[in-house]
Protein backbone atom coordinates (compact mmCIF):
# COMPACT_ATOMS: atom_id res chain seq x y z
CA UNK A 1 0.00 0.00 0.00
CA UNK A 2 1.31 3.30 -1.05
CA UNK A 3 0.37 5.03 2.49
CA UNK A 4 -1.95 7.28 1.25
CA UNK A 5 -5.00 4.86 0.98
CA UNK A 6 -8.39 4.64 3.04
CA UNK A 7 -6.96 3.82 6.58
CA UNK A 8 -3.35 4.07 5.99
CA UNK A 9 -1.20 5.23 9.04
CA UNK A 10 0.67 8.54 8.56
CA UNK A 11 3.89 8.44 8.46
CA UNK A 12 5.91 9.19 11.59
CA UNK A 13 8.58 11.65 11.25
CA UNK A 14 10.58 14.50 13.59
CA UNK A 15 7.26 16.64 14.01
CA UNK A 16 5.21 13.93 14.89
CA UNK A 17 7.69 12.72 17.67
CA UNK A 18 7.63 16.45 19.06
CA UNK A 19 4.19 16.55 18.92
CA UNK A 20 3.38 13.26 20.86
CA UNK A 21 5.83 14.28 23.37
CA UNK A 22 4.17 17.67 24.07
CA UNK A 23 0.94 16.33 24.11
CA UNK A 24 2.15 13.51 27.21
CA UNK A 25 3.32 16.41 28.70
CA UNK A 26 0.18 18.10 28.25
CA UNK A 27 -1.81 14.63 29.72
CA UNK A 28 0.28 14.46 32.39
CA UNK A 29 0.61 17.92 33.55
CA UNK A 30 -2.37 19.60 33.30
CA UNK A 31 -4.73 17.37 35.97
CA UNK A 32 -1.27 17.66 37.89
CA UNK A 33 -1.74 21.55 38.26
CA UNK A 34 -5.71 21.34 38.73
CA UNK A 35 -5.99 18.15 40.97
CA UNK A 36 -4.97 20.84 43.75
CA UNK A 37 -8.31 23.32 42.60
CA UNK A 38 -10.35 21.06 41.78
CA UNK A 39 -10.62 16.26 41.04
CA UNK A 40 -13.44 17.27 38.84
CA UNK A 41 -11.86 19.99 36.66
CA UNK A 42 -8.12 17.79 36.55
CA UNK A 43 -10.29 14.96 35.07
CA UNK A 44 -12.25 16.89 32.77
CA UNK A 45 -9.12 18.36 31.56
CA UNK A 46 -7.40 15.87 30.61
CA UNK A 47 -10.11 13.84 29.05
CA UNK A 48 -10.73 16.97 26.69
CA UNK A 49 -7.29 17.19 26.13
CA UNK A 50 -7.07 13.69 24.90
CA UNK A 51 -10.90 13.16 23.35
CA UNK A 52 -11.16 16.54 21.35
CA UNK A 53 -7.96 15.37 18.98
CA UNK A 54 -9.72 12.00 19.23
CA UNK A 55 -13.04 12.95 17.92
CA UNK A 56 -12.10 16.13 15.32
CA UNK A 57 -9.39 15.71 12.97
CA UNK A 58 -8.44 16.87 9.42
CA UNK A 59 -9.15 14.21 6.89
CA UNK A 60 -6.41 13.15 4.98
CA UNK A 61 -4.11 14.14 7.82
CA UNK A 62 -5.33 11.35 10.19
CA UNK A 63 -6.12 7.50 9.58
CA UNK A 64 -9.26 7.36 10.77
CA UNK A 65 -11.71 10.58 11.35
CA UNK A 66 -14.90 10.43 13.36
CA UNK A 67 -15.55 13.77 12.78
CA UNK A 68 -13.93 15.96 9.74
CA UNK A 69 -13.08 19.74 10.52
CA UNK A 70 -10.64 21.99 8.41
CA UNK A 71 -7.47 22.17 8.92
CA UNK A 72 -7.08 25.22 10.73
CA UNK A 73 -9.05 23.39 13.91
CA UNK A 74 -6.81 20.69 13.54
CA UNK A 75 -4.23 23.55 14.22
CA UNK A 76 -5.83 24.81 16.75
CA UNK A 77 -6.38 21.82 18.87
CA UNK A 78 -2.67 21.01 18.52
CA UNK A 79 -1.69 24.89 19.34
CA UNK A 80 -4.18 24.49 22.36
CA UNK A 81 -2.26 20.81 23.73
CA UNK A 82 1.18 23.45 23.58
CA UNK A 83 -0.52 26.05 25.47
CA UNK A 84 -1.70 23.26 28.11
CA UNK A 85 1.71 21.63 28.31
CA UNK A 86 3.47 24.52 28.81
CA UNK A 87 0.97 26.40 31.35
CA UNK A 88 0.58 23.16 33.64
CA UNK A 89 3.92 22.72 33.56
CA UNK A 90 5.16 26.35 35.09
CA UNK A 91 2.20 25.96 37.12
CA UNK A 92 3.00 22.62 38.64
CA UNK A 93 6.27 21.20 37.98
CA UNK A 94 10.25 22.49 39.22
CA UNK A 95 11.62 25.27 36.90
CA UNK A 96 13.94 22.64 34.90
CA UNK A 97 10.78 20.31 33.45
CA UNK A 98 9.17 23.40 32.95
CA UNK A 99 11.88 25.05 30.95
CA UNK A 100 12.32 20.82 29.14
CA UNK A 101 8.72 20.95 28.13
CA UNK A 102 8.69 24.71 27.17
CA UNK A 103 11.79 23.85 24.59
CA UNK A 104 10.08 21.08 23.82
CA UNK A 105 6.74 22.94 22.70
CA UNK A 106 8.66 25.45 20.64
CA UNK A 107 10.60 22.64 18.94
CA UNK A 108 7.12 21.40 17.84
CA UNK A 109 6.36 24.72 16.71
CA UNK A 110 9.42 24.77 14.26
CA UNK A 111 8.51 21.55 13.27
CA UNK A 112 5.02 21.81 12.96
CA UNK A 113 5.12 24.15 10.18
CA UNK A 114 5.07 22.19 7.31
CA UNK A 115 2.47 19.90 8.00
CA UNK A 116 0.30 23.29 9.23
CA UNK A 117 0.88 24.32 5.44
CA UNK A 118 -0.55 21.56 4.23
CA UNK A 119 -3.13 21.44 6.52
CA UNK A 120 -4.09 25.35 5.69
CA UNK A 121 -4.07 24.63 2.12
CA UNK A 122 -6.36 21.94 1.85
CA UNK A 123 -4.06 19.18 1.05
Amino acid sequence: MSGKGRGARPKADLASVFRFATELCAWVATPWALAGWSVTAAVAGVVLLIGLPTVFATPGDKAQVMVPVPGAVTIALVLLQLAAAVAASWAAWPLWAAAAVTALAAACLVTERPRWRRLLAGG
